[in-house]
Parts: C-alpha cells; structure tokens; sequence
C-alpha cells in the first residue's frame, strides 16, 4: 500500500485581502486559499500547516507551509497551476518533499520579521508600510532595540490568553536600517509570540517619540504585562521575511 509524501510548499502573499493565515468560520484566509486550490488540483482532502499564524493584514514575503498527499505528482506542474488559479496577491515558489516527520512549524529553527515605515507617503505602498508624519528619533529606537536581545522572556509584548506554554524566545536580531525615506526594522528569533513583533514595534515609536525612555525597556520586560508596553503598531507594515529549517529534513 503507498504511503502519503509530505511536502514543504514555500510562498508568500500580500496579506491585505486575509484575515490573516489561519482558516477562520466567517472570513477569509490564506489557508483556506491555498487548501482550496490544493483539493482542486489534487483531488484529494488536502490540510496544510504553516510555520506561523500571521494575523489579519501582516504579510509574508516568505511563508512556509507542509501538507501531505498520497500519490504520484508533477510538481513543477502543480505549482504552475496553483499560481494560474490562486488569487494574484498569493504565490507558491515551490513545492518540495521532505522527511515525513518534517513539520512547518515546530522544526523551525530561526524566523525573521521586517516592519516598513515610510517618512512620507507613497501611493504604491498604501498597504505595505506605515507612514510616519512626524519622524521619530530613530537613534533612540535603536537604543532600545538593543536592550531586547538581553532578555528571554517577551510576555510583555504577547496578546492576552494567548494559548501558548512558555513566552520564551531567543531573539538574535533588532536593528533598524534606513534608505533614505524608507525605515526597516530587522528582528529575528527562534519564535515569536503572538502580535509580539507590532508590539515591541509600538514601544519602540514611544520610545521615539519621547514618551518613555530607553532606560524603560528595562522596566517593561521585567513587568510581564502586556498593558506595560505600547499600543501594538499598524499590520500593514510587517512582513514575515525568512524562515530556517534543518537541512536534513529535506529529501
């Protein structure tokens, strides 16, 4: 008797239309998208499961998502179809098999996020940046930003009865880049909590803007309360940008 094959698909998507990736009761989201367009090419109940669960509007310039299927496959074929038939502002690169105990989410090993500020506003990035209309000091923002990676616990900057086990996080990376009018900030960990990147994103402004200091960063980890640190910022500017996994998983 065959067995099924698991598959790592990579992709990405502008997240605007989405309530975000995971398949919700009443509206529309990536998942579903993409689950849809796999049972139609596929004939088969097709279930997928991505490396995260980027809310409504956050987007991905790299996601990656494993299902399984049981049969023989073109998958160069596969994707042209999927990409003729996918709504435009979703696109699979690729489609590879790997071991079939590989798991999108839990054998991450590393992730990166990027937040995009506009220091004036720009047409062809309405739903891809935030635009900052008074610039913050952005030097002091990265003071702070600094602080972060000294630290495990970010409960801080985690969405209330949230259902995960631990608010642990190894976080390598929090810089920010700037080009001109255009402000990137680069941050990367082992995982991240739920609506943790906006928040800490939020904090950062304040910090910019004089409303807290740096020294406050401190103060806000340590509390563990999420009403400690600042209003979470905008979906539109995040985009979930790499993810690492162990070679060995793939065949």
């Amino acid at each position: 008797m065959q067995e099924s094959q698991r598959y790592f698909m990579e992709l990405a998507y502008d997240g605007t239309n989405y309530h975000g990736w995971q398949r919700q009761p009443q509206s529309i989201s990536v998942q579903e998208v993409l689950e849809d367009g796999l049972q139609k090419m596929l004939r088969q109940e097709i279930k997928i499961q991505g490396a995260g669960r980027t809310d409504a509007g956050v987007h991905a310039a790299f996601m990656v998502a494993h299902f399984d299927y049981l049969g023989d496959v073109d998958l160069e074929h596969l994707i042209y179809r999927l990409n003729r038939w996918i709504p435009k502002d979703i696109a699979v690169y690729d489609i590879k098999p790997v071991v079939e105990t590989a798991h999108a989410r839990f054998h991450a090993t590393k992730r990166s996020y990027e937040y995009h500020f506009l220091l004036r506003p720009d047409p062809f990035q309405v739903n891809q940046a935030y635009v900052l209309f008074r610039r913050p000091d952005f030097d002091l923002m990265q003071q702070a930003a600094a602080i972060l990676p000294q630290y495990k616990d970010f409960e801080c900057f985690s969405r209330v009865n949230t259902d995960v086990k631990t608010f642990i996080c190894d976080l390598t990376e929090a810089r920010f880049e700037i080009k001109e009018h255009k402000v990137i900030f680069h941050i990367t960990a082992n995982r991240f909590l739920r609506n943790m990147v906006r928040a800490i994103v939020g904090t950062l402004l304040e910090i910019g803007y004089g409303k807290r200091t740096v020294e406050s960063m401190h103060d806000i980890i340590a509390s563990k309360d999420r009403g400690e640190a600042g209003a979470s910022a905008p979906s539109s500017g995040l985009f979930l940008t790499q993810i690492h996994y162990p070679e060995e998983l793939y065949l």
